[in-house]
């Protein structure tokens, strides 16, 4: 029997499994009237309001209700949030109230209109009512822009011919229009025509339509930048504590001036300053996209002796609350007034003088808890003070340019002068002695990976050489950009004017601009600029990237949300990958609005794929539904488990389960449509989180099945991450003319610990493998031959030997990788062997070095997997063939190795961009050091094959230890 139900949750959750497919719901009636009645779980909304409306006539005060049409129904759903159920074809079970109780109310005007934003707010995770009841005038004019926008877009969509809306929804090349015509054009005026009827009078007025508003501009502010700092509430600290706040200004993660710290406060409850911090910067020098970052700290008199001196700085402050706010608002106007920030309790292992300035500009919306921080902007002029428009930069740029001395006489002195009085005129030419040697020095400077330290010698050099670096070195401008001295209005704007000459980037090399460390808007603009060229199937490479890179925008109107959403709504399957990544992380307070308000534009401008979108979120939550059936019933005893598997089963055999489950684009991919569950090959699997393995019959690819796996308490994130690399390091393979044979399968994060993964089919584990061919567990791990007979069972005569071709082009392709990448915890279970001989790995949940260890010892000593019974197959079971191991293999891991090296900034830069993902063993830059080691960046492609070498040796010579290793395993885990 299934098992008893334990809370609401089972209420919708286990239709059917008791044999009763009614559920007893309250009615609450604008009458005041109350009804409780049985109705079926599996109707539609619509047809229980019949029901309802059929009970009501027997109640007093049916009369004032009115028309059924004029109500709809209102219900708490499970994040605790009135919903109003506008679309009533959903099913109640699929509505899941937090409670069964439904509020009849009036419907308003604007059905229609109700309908969509109801879709919406069902479809991103999030109610539109949500949205409309933040009090942030950001919020309501990136929304008004954008859906200004997309109905515009969707009228032009109602004007197409079928073709040219296929051509618009599933077109492979990039569109030509481009991204300036969705910017707002003003022309100054409106210009308003009035007609009145039975007169032939027709009156025109001149309206200014954004009427001219007196301002200073900021560089004409030469006070210092000073904030007051008023009070702190809420402070989580010791009574004997003594509280202070340090603030800091940066631009990314430069720190402009030095910081702030207040005094020091006893209070016991509210901590009150109300002092100035001031900063030794000017107002006028303060970059547009400077930001303001606060922690507030406790400061221990008595720092209790600690056994490891590693974080001795966390001994003698306490409790660090974190909060960041911008200088500038979305509009460019400088803050003023009272500001009352709540701030972020967690923070990383590394910060910047205590400060977070890579955290989020959002505050705390979690206000009930929050350490509460009272601040107060000053007002340096009676007029708002806003950053100059791009025109007044560029002035600024060339007045310069013409009031310097000459770029040569420049070059001379670089080295003497201060970077305070660096300017340029005319690009140098590399030309005598001097030139030559400037030259060469720049270009070592230049070919330096991303993570690679400059000292201030070296920015002056390149900021002087600045002109020749875009002639000879344009792909050096991240360099150039760290630089610039960006606490120098004067250097600011000599820089915008050079970005205006600077030759386009390619993709891959553009994509380091959006990057933390460029916060400028010129240069992000620059850099999506650069993106446009990609194809679509290369926009898809890098869309995770891109997703996350989307934290690291203050302002929700920006260049990357707009080209996201332009390219997104140009194609469908961009579309689907960017509501999934964006959907997956909504329940992540930092974000979820941004998010949302992304989720938002794209459902407006893409309606026809709202209805798709909802059946695979409707499919997800059903699934959630069986898992968590399993997990309330899992008992240890087989027979159990076997009853169990049945309810299972009963539950995917229900009818609101078929319709729901049938008949979907997977998530995973698109392109393929899932037709119906093959209900009898259904399973959960046996380990903690119980992961549903559920198999779907594909009318598209012939009849064949096609296999997903969904997991509910897992973070995929990383997983989804090492697959984009292997993806990527296969292309980038293939694009030198080598085919490794990788198996990138499909990973999709779709919630909060949840999400799928494609099943590669006809595939078994090693550990599998091993143990059908041998009677002892113990044994297994270390008969040779297991594998090699595996495969000739699967193939015969040339299909064998082509299988052991494959099998041995992965196993290189897959030990370079592994050992890049620092995959760990690469036991039996995670390496898998498809019939056609290609192996590949699973589960990566340990990467960048992060090897498992027990008692303070590493399980895994070699730097990659390369035991005996794979050379046993590469050898084709002949122990003298050396010449296609030692020939054959090593050359293709080694020419693996090399092509990978070439593109190591590439890697580098995209896990920077993945920093505040908050992936596990991805929290630092120190994380990242992992990968510019194992490619030995920074040494000649002979030092690194030296290197390379000496690691395949090792774990040839330590291939012993593994096989240690898989025999524990297999004997811990005998089924």
């Amino acid at each position: 029997m299934p098992p008893a139900k334990t809370d609401q949750l089972d209420l919708w959750a286990e239709s059917g499994l008791d044999g009763d497919d009614q559920v007893m719901v309250d009615f609450l009636l604008p009458t005041g009237i109350y009804i409780q009645m049985e109705v079926p779980r599996e109707s539609t909304i619509q047809h229980i309001k019949l029901l309802l409306w059929k009970e009501a006539q027997t109640y007093p005060l049916f009369s004032l209700l009115g028309e059924m049409e004029g109500h709809m129904f209102e219900c708490v759903n499970q994040a605790a949030v009135h919903e109003e159920l506008e679309d009533e074809t959903r099913r109640l079970c699929d509505v899941r109230p937090f409670l069964p109780v439904l509020k009849l109310i009036t419907r308003n005007c604007g059905r229609a209109e109700r309908i969509l934003d109801s879709k919406i707010g069902v479809l991103i995770g999030k109610g539109l009512h949500e949205l409309d009841a933040l009090q942030d005038q950001q919020v309501k004019d990136f929304r008004s822009k954008m859906k200004r926008i997309s109905e515009e877009k969707m009228q032009r969509m109602q004007l197409m011919s079928w073709g040219e809306w296929l051509r618009s929804c599933y077109s492979t090349q990039l569109e030509t229009e481009s991204v300036e015509n969705l910017i707002d054009k003003h022309e100054g005026v409106i210009k308003i025509t009035m007609h009145y009827d039975q007169s032939q009078v027709i009156y025109t007025l001149l309206l200014s339509l954004s009427p001219q508003q007196l301002h200073t501009c900021v560089w004409k502010v030469h006070s210092l930048f000073r904030i007051n700092l008023v009070k702190g509430n809420k402070v989580n600290a010791e009574d004997a504590a003594k509280i202070q706040v340090r603030a800091g200004l940066f631009h990314g993660t430069e720190l402009l001036c030095k910081t702030a710290v207040s005094s020091e406060s006893s209070s016991r409850s509210e901590h009150v300053w109300n002092k100035t911090l001031e900063f030794d910067i000017a107002v006028c020098d303060l970059p547009r996209m400077a930001r303001l970052c606060f922690a507030i700290y406790a400061v221990m008199d008595k720092v209790k002796k600690q056994r490891s001196t590693k974080n001795t700085h966390l001994n003698k402050y306490q409790t660090i609350p974190w909060v960041n706010t911008m200088v500038f608002d979305y509009r460019g106007q400088l803050k003023t007034g009272d500001i009352i920030l709540h701030c972020w309790s967690s923070f990383p292992d590394e910060l910047e003088e205590m400060l977070n300035p890579i955290g989020t500009i959002q505050t705390n919306p979690y206000t009930e808890n929050a350490t509460e921080l009272h601040i107060s902007f000053p007002e340096y002029s009676t007029q708002p003070v806003v950053f100059p428009a791009f025109d007044k930069v560029s002035n600024l740029s060339c007045g310069i340019k013409n009031a310097k001395r000459s770029y040569a006489q420049k070059i001379n002195n670089h080295f003497t002068e201060s970077r305070n009085t660096r300017r340029c005129t005319q690009p140098l030419l590399f030309t005598g002695r001097g030139g030559k040697k400037f030259y060469i020095e720049l270009k070592e400077i230049m070919e330096r990976d991303p993570l690679s330290q400059l000292c201030e010698n070296e920015k002056d050099l390149i900021w002087t050489l600045r002109y020749d670096c875009r002639e000879n070195f344009p792909q050096s401008l991240p360099k150039l950009l760290l630089s610039v001295k960006w606490s120098k209005h004067e250097d600011m704007a000599q820089l915008q004017a050079l970005l205006q000459i600077w030759p386009k980037l390619s993709p891959r090399d553009a994509l380091e601009l959006l990057d933390f460390n460029y916060p400028d808007q010129y240069v992000r603009e620059f850099a999506v600029n650069c993106l446009r060229d990609m194809s679509d199937d290369e926009l898809l490479q890098y869309l995770l990237q891109l997703v996350q890179v989307l934290r690291y925008e203050p302002y929700y109107d920006c260049a990357l949300s707009r080209f996201l959403l332009e390219r997104a709504q140009s194609s469908r399957k961009i579309g689907h990958f960017l509501f999934w990544h964006l959907r997956s992380e909504m329940y992540m307070p930092a974000v979820s609005v941004h998010f949302a308000l992304i989720l938002e534009a794209y459902c407006r401008g893409c309606i026809p794929h709202i209805e798709v979108l909802k059946k695979q979120v409707e499919a997800l939550s059903k699934l959630k539904a069986v898992n968590e059936l399993i997990k309330l019933g899992t008992i240890k005893t087989k027979t159990k488990q076997a009853h169990l598997k049945e309810a299972m089963m009963t539950c995917l055999r229900q009818t609101g389960f078929i319709e729901t489950l049938s008949n979907l684009h997977s998530p995973l991919n698109p392109n393929i449509l899932l037709a119906g569950v093959h209900v009898e090959r259904c399973k959960y699997m046996d380990s903690k989180m119980k992961p549903l393995w559920i198999v779907y019959h594909n009318k598209l690819l012939g009849g064949d099945t096609v296999g997903i796996i969904f997991k509910n308490g897992d973070d995929l994130r990383q997983d989804m991450l090492t697959l984009q690399i292997l993806r990527l390091m296969d292309l980038l393979w293939k694009e030198a003319n080598l085919d490794l044979r990788i198996v990138p399968y499909g990973c999709l994060a779709t919630g909060d610990h949840s999400g799928l993964i494609e099943v590669v089919s006809s595939a078994d584990t090693i550990a599998n493998i091993q143990k059908t061919s041998s009677n002892m567990a113990a044994a297994a791990a270390f008969n040779k031959d297991a594998l090699l007979n595996w495969l000739k069972d699967k193939n015969s005569g040339d299909a064998l030997d082509k299988a052991i071709e494959e099998f041995t082009l992965s196993c290189a392709g897959y030990c370079v990788a592994t050992y890049v990448l620092g995959i760990g915890d690469r036991h039996s279970d995670n390496i898998m062997v498809r019939s056609t001989g290609q192996l590949f790995h699973i589960d990566f949940g340990h990467i960048l070095g992060n090897f498992k260890s027990k008692f303070g010892i590493k399980r895994e000593r070699v730097p990659f997997i390369l035991t005996h019974d794979f050379i046993h197959v590469i050898q084709q079971g002949k122990t003298g063939n050396t010449e296609k191991f030692g020939n054959f293999f090593r050359q293709y891991c080694e020419e693996a190795y090399l092509i990978l090296r070439k593109n190591g900034n590439l890697f580098i830069t995209l896990f920077a961009l993945m920093l505040t993902a908050g992936l596990p063993e991805l929290t630092s830059v120190k994380d990242i050091q992992y990968l510019k080691d194992s490619l030995a960046l920074g040494k000649t492609d002979e030092e690194a094959l030296k290197q390379f070498r000496q690691k395949f040796d090792e774990a040839l010579r330590e291939s012993w230890t593994t096989k240690v290793n898989w025999m524990a395993h297999i004997v811990a885990h005998p089924s």
